[in-house]
């Protein structure tokens, strides 16, 4: 159980510990600070994360992988959290709970970064219950605003079910394999009918965290009513962290057709909801919670391919850091604007914003998936492996639903480029624009430099579960 093997891990729980106590004793006018220190422990724990990107072992009794796909999850967590930080202190500056809002940002990447190494059945659910609590108090961070605790409230009760569901699916695997290592249960076929069940209801509390059908119903809701910052941290984080958590679920399974044929019904279903849900959104950041749901669903696309599709882990990878990218763009910029979120409020925003306007168009054209933005690149990575797992259907809905959702975003950016200007706009400034701007500098460099990965497989360190059954 060597410590250093955790050490990105310990170091953001260590770092959130310190920030809960400082911010006990500073002065409420000095909260800022703490965003600061939260930024120091974010790059102290990527250094850490980066050097260890070599590593492919199970560690820690073979409950935590640590393989190439850990570790470039852990690094996207803990860069979109850190470009979270950038939106937050302007944002929550006179909120009295202003530096505890860090400590429950980090308790919360924390969580998703144990997750997305979990390699035993009690490590996830542990991860996932850290990762889940700690949510549901940033989306009702603003206690006197009732849309933010409705969306709290909505995303604790599913989330209490999901998660509920999740531990008596661990427990039923248990009960008839007779373990909850991954390394034990890899190859194994199921072992009768409470096998199967259990095994959906780990399935389903993971599509919670992703956000996906029929557990996606808390997403629009979060990204509508939680303080802006936090809505992106919110639709980004689990995200990643489930997705890659849910591959190393399905990896495990005998591909017998069912598991992956359930999972691409599901992307399909996700892909196509959330895509007809957010045509008739009037609200921005409604608008962007049901693409957020969308976007699930195509990234359910590669966990389908598992198996199936040498670069199928590779595409999810790729495809999350994308989207990461982009929706931390289009929420910042929503944060930048103090939180403006009628689709009128957009009117002209060319005209009055350029480059807020400018950022949030590059963020939707690469949520469709337009070259040469990076969004290409992650859309391109799932559309082959789709093919190359012989899902053509999959992979054509994924098409259809690209196209589709071109309609509702060009409605957002006819307004910020056509329409009269709806008055003067008032922004946060301060850090707070650099994060969408970092973003959308990331989403044009990548579109550009990262078609390599396709070009080179070894791009990204293989996953240790999804090649070997037994401990590192």
């Amino acid at each position: 159980m060597p410590i250093g093997d955790l050490g990105p891990e310990l170091t953001v729980l260590l770092g959130a510990v310190a920030i809960l106590i400082l911010a006990m004793w500073l002065p409420r006018d000095r909260h800022g600070w703490c965003a600061g220190l939260t930024l120091a422990v974010l790059a102290v724990a990527a250094v850490w994360a980066a050097a260890q990107l070599g590593a492919a072992r199970l560690t820690f009794m073979g409950t935590f992988a640590l393989d190439g796909a850990t570790g470039w999850t852990r690094l996207t967590i803990l860069i979109a959290t850190g470009l979270v930080v950038l939106l937050s202190p302007r944002w929550f500056v006179t909120d009295r709970r202003h530096g505890e809002y860090y400590a429950v940002l980090l308790f919360s990447a924390l969580g998703a970064m144990a997750m997305a190494g979990a390699a035993d059945l009690m490590q996830l659910v542990m991860s996932v219950l850290l990762s889940s609590i700690t949510g549901y108090t940033l989306a009702a961070y603003h206690r006197d605003w009732e849309l933010s605790v409705e969306a709290g409230m909505k995303y604790f009760l599913l989330g209490a079910l999901a998660n509920a569901l999740m531990v008596l699916g661990a427990v039923l695997i248990m009960g008839m394999a007779g373990t909850t290592a991954y390394a034990e249960l890899a190859g194994r076929p199921p072992e009768g009918p409470l096998w199967q069940i259990g095994l959906m209801l780990v399935v389903l509390g993971l599509l919670f965290k992703l956000g996906a059908a029929p557990a996606h119903g808390w997403l629009p809701d979060v990204a509508e009513g939680a303080p802006a910052p936090a809505a992106a941290f919110l639709t980004v984080v689990p995200k990643l962290a489930g997705g890659l958590a849910l591959f190393r679920l399905v990896a495990l399974v005998p591909d017998d057709g069912a598991l992956r044929l359930l999972i691409a019904l599901a992307a399909a279903a996700t892909m196509t909801l959330g895509n007809l849900a957010a045509l008739w959104q009037d609200d921005v950041r409604r608008l962007i919670g049901w693409s957020s749901v969308s976007q699930a669903g195509y990234a359910l696309v590669a966990v389908a391919a598992a198996g199936r599709a040498d670069m199928a882990l590779t595409a999810l990878l790729v495809f999350l850091a994308v989207y990461a990218a982009a929706n931390i763009v289009a929420l910042g910029v929503v944060s930048e604007l103090r939180g403006r979120t009628a689709l009128s409020d957009y009117n002209g925003l060319m005209r009055r914003r350029p480059l807020m306007a400018a950022a949030l168009i590059v963020s939707f054209l690469s949520l469709v998936g337009i070259p040469p933005l990076a969004g290409f690149l992650g859309k391109f990575g799932l559309f082959l492996v789709a093919l190359e797992a012989e899902m053509l259907w999959l992979a054509l809905f994924l098409l259809a639903n690209s196209v589709l959702s071109l309609a509702y975003y060009l409605r957002v950016v006819w307004a910020m480029v056509f329409s009269d200007p709806a008055g003067e706009v008032q922004t946060l400034g301060g850090l707070t624009p650099l994060a969408p701007l970092v973003a959308t500098a990331a989403l044009l460099v990548l579109g550009i430099l990262g078609a390599a990965i396709w070009q080179d497989p070894t791009a990204l360190p293989p996953m240790v579960m999804a090649t070997q059954a037994e401990g590192g």
